[in-house]
């Protein structure tokens, strides 16, 4: 088992309650995408590699299914779920077994040594998008060489995902998932944009300008809605390769994914301090 919390007696974890919001499958089209992407950095971890499932909610459902989707890519990973609401830990505790230990604690990340990975999901909703950096930078600093940090957001029940992938130097990708049959347009994802994109989503900044032209990629590749959403959805990525860095292929694109550089939708310049 990974070592329990070195959170010194009497301190106060870091951060503040969430909703608790949670669901079984929830995250898994997230979970999917990390055991391909970062599969291969687990692997080649000399330890057993732990993970991290910071602000899993009201119930367990998301940590006990990290575990097994991880281990998919390298029996050996741990994961150690993280709330900072002392009940919701009480409760996931009949849940923990060998490779799944739940702690008490918050953005300091309790857990002796660095880590793998560690995934926020709809943990940085609730606060200031000027809070987001620091948490990002906190976060960050608690990875193991090679690790990774996954922030972002989806819908209640798991058809819309965006998301963040971080490693010790900053962020690399911003990740669109999507449950493709429940798609009107790719801009439907917008509403599921992490808290440091989420406000960007203007007239003027990079993450609306890519919204757009997914759109009109989308509208582009309307002739191959004969042959499924998911044929479309490929069709309108291969368009939106042309002038976007996206960082995946047709594997990734199947799924209902695609991947572009964070440099691409960071927030513009001119809007620090809006």
């Amino acid at each position: 088992m990974a070592p329990r919390t070195t959170r010194p007696a009497g301190t106060r974890p870091v951060g503040t309650t969430t909703r608790g919001t949670t669901n079984p499958n929830r995250l898994r089209r997230m979970d999917r995408w990390i055991a391909a992407v970062h599969g291969p950095a687990l692997r080649r971890s000399p330890a057993p590699p732990v993970a991290v499932d910071l602000g899993y909610g009201a119930a367990p459902w998301t940590a006990v299914e990290l575990l097994a989707r991880l281990r998919t890519a390298d029996p050996r990973t741990e994961v150690v779920g993280i709330e900072i609401e002392p009940a919701r830990v009480a409760a996931a505790q009949p849940y923990a077994r060998e490779g799944l230990d739940f702690l008490h604690g918050g953005f300091e990340v309790p857990v002796a040594g660095e880590v793998a990975l560690i995934r926020a999901a709809n943990v940085l909703r609730q606060y200031d998008e000027d809070e987001v950096a620091a948490v990002w930078e906190r976060l960050c600093g608690r990875l193991a060489p090679g690790g990774l940090l996954v922030e972002g957001t989806c819908d209640e029940i798991g058809r819309r995902h965006v998301w963040v992938a971080l490693d010790r130097s900053g962020p690399r990708t911003v990740t669109f998932a999507t449950r493709l049959g429940s798609l009107e347009r790719p801009s439907d994802l917008a509403e599921r944009l992490p808290k440091a994109l989420i406000h960007r989503n203007v007239p003027g900044e990079p993450v609306h300008a890519f919204l757009r032209d997914f759109d009109r990629a989308w509208a582009a590749a309307a002739p191959y809605a004969s042959l499924g959403a998911r044929q479309r959805w490929i069709r309108a990525v291969r368009y939106l390769a042309a002038d976007w860095p996206l960082t995946d292929g047709h594997r990734r694109w199947r799924q209902g994914e695609v991947t572009v550089r964070w440099e691409a939708l960071a927030p513009a310049p001119t809007s620090a301090g809006r």
